[in-house]
């Protein structure tokens, strides 16, 4: 029987010699994979208390929307600056050459409101941090954060201590 991380392509020296880019559409591609990395995810949140699943652009919405779908959870997306069209707060993170910033609906969390983050990779962890930094603002509660794939060379997880964190996969280099 295969692993999951015997569906993700590795490809050396992209984006730049000395980097393994993990590709996680290979996953999306195979039924059995995508099968085993949402129930994967799904075996993460197993027996948590919480209201709402969070994904950020893009591929978090891949993979945070069948869980809470299946998990009969309602789902919050977090965007790249000027994509949701109401009233809305943001953070800004950054980027190995410069800064972004993520926004989400104001009314998108209740005070209060348990919430699970799932993406696809953590890498530095600063997407991710960003978002918590919203979550809290608006008075939610981080439950658990949950990944397919862990970059643990890029040391993501110091930036999430104090937060459950945890990943179906994790690659020890960068």
């Amino acid at each position: 029987m295969k692993k999951l991380e015997d569906y993700v392509r590795s490809i050396p020296d992209f984006p730049e010699p000395g980097i393994i880019f993990r590709d996680v559409t290979t996953i999306l591609q195979d039924s059995d994979g995508l099968h085993m990395a949402v129930d994967g995810l799904r075996d993460l949140v197993k027996g948590l208390d919480y209201d709402v699943v969070i994904g950020p652009e893009s591929r978090g919405f891949i993979f945070g929307v069948p869980v809470a779908y299946a998990e009969h959870k309602s789902f919050v997306p977090v965007r790249k600056k000027g994509k949701l069209p109401c009233e809305t707060i943001q953070a800004e993170y950054e980027l190995e050459y410069g800064t972004a910033v993520v926004e989400m609906h104001k009314d998108s969390i209740k005070p209060g409101q348990k919430v699970v983050i799932v993406d696809d990779l953590m890498a530095t962890g600063g997407t991710i941090e960003a978002i918590i930094k919203m979550v809290e603002q608006l008075g939610g509660q981080i439950v658990k954060v949950c990944f397919v794939m862990e970059l643990a060379g890029l040391c993501g997880r110091k930036r999430l201590e104090g937060y459950q964190v945890d990943s179906l996969i994790v690659y020890e280099g960068k």
